[in-house]
């Protein structure tokens, strides 16, 4: 593969370390997912500081990506906020990857990472969009901070991301976003983030209209539960046993592999996929199939 592709490793995440206070009864999403006790104040309370931020790249999708983009040939540019974990990274990787830093919701930051791309390689065939941030919260608890802050990382990020990318992407390229089967499901507490990754499956309808005429194709991958930091960020101490309530709900019975995730994102940047474009590939097990 002689692909160049950038992927954007997460360093996005917010810490909840009481997800899950009892197990719902009722209604049937609730029993799935675990009840807030609203009553008494959503379980999900936003930390601050550093604490609230754990780059996904150092372990998780992203990085899982990169590494294969290099085995299979590909030049890699990663991005994320924290120069140490980047810089981990890029050891871990070990070869054909630069480390640019910066923030997908700064356009200024977008700007410096396409002219360190068009600097070095002139050319741009693959972008991973896969920065996201996931702050579980009942709509009662959901504040004009989260709400924007969401939609700033999740949406307005990668469309601008997008947008910045385009005139750098060769005939034939090929644009990926992450996104997830929440929004399909309507699953209590991922109102703000369910809409984010419904926003990026309409970007993808669009652009494979719009750009088809430069042979650009444009697809969504939709993770189910991944063996990530996000689920940890999620669940905190509850990690454990909301593991086995979600194999509850996979028909496969397991979570995920980031290196699955991966496959399935070299496949739709190859020739392998060359008539695919405007899908949203579910690599979740069989969560959103039943």
């Amino acid at each position: 593969m002689s692909y160049l592709p950038i992927i954007w490793c997460n360093d996005y995440r917010d810490n909840a370390s009481n997800a899950v206070a009892r197990v719902a009864t009722e209604p049937r999403w609730l029993q799935k997912f675990g009840e807030f006790e609203s009553e008494r104040g959503t379980n999900h309370e936003r930390t601050t500081g550093e604490n609230r931020r754990h780059h996904w790249g150092s372990t998780g999708i992203g990085l899982a990506t990169a590494k294969r983009f290099v085995k299979e040939g590909a030049y890699v540019f990663i991005t994320g906020r924290r120069q140490a974990e980047l810089d981990k990274a890029v050891a871990e990787i070990g070869r054909n990857v630069t480390a640019v830093q910066g923030d997908v919701s700064n356009l200024d930051d977008l700007d410096r990472l396409y002219k360190e791309v068009e600097t070095k390689k002139g050319k741009l065939d693959v972008l991973f969009a896969n920065a996201g941030i996931v702050e579980p919260k009942p709509t009662a608890a959901v504040s004009p901070e989260h709400y924007d802050k969401t939609f700033d990382v999740n949406a307005r990020g990668v469309f601008f991301a997008v947008q910045k990318a385009l005139p750098l992407m060769k005939e034939g390229g090929s644009i990926i976003l992450t996104g997830s089967g929440i929004w399909q499901k309507g699953i209590p507490i991922y109102a703000t983030y369910g809409a984010t990754k419904a926003a990026l499956r309409s970007f993808v309808r669009t652009w494979t209209a719009e750009l088809a005429g430069k042979g650009i194709r444009a697809n969504v991958i939709s993770p189910g539960p991944i063996e990530t930091p996000i689920l940890k960020g999620q669940f905190g101490e509850n990690t454990d046993a909301m593991k086995e309530r979600f194999k509850t709900m996979i028909p496969m019975g397991r979570i995920g592999k980031p290196e699955e995730v991966a496959s399935a994102a070299v496949f739709l940047a190859s020739d392998e996929s060359s008539y695919i474009t405007g899908i949203d590939l579910p690599v979740d097990g069989g969560v959103v199939a039943v």
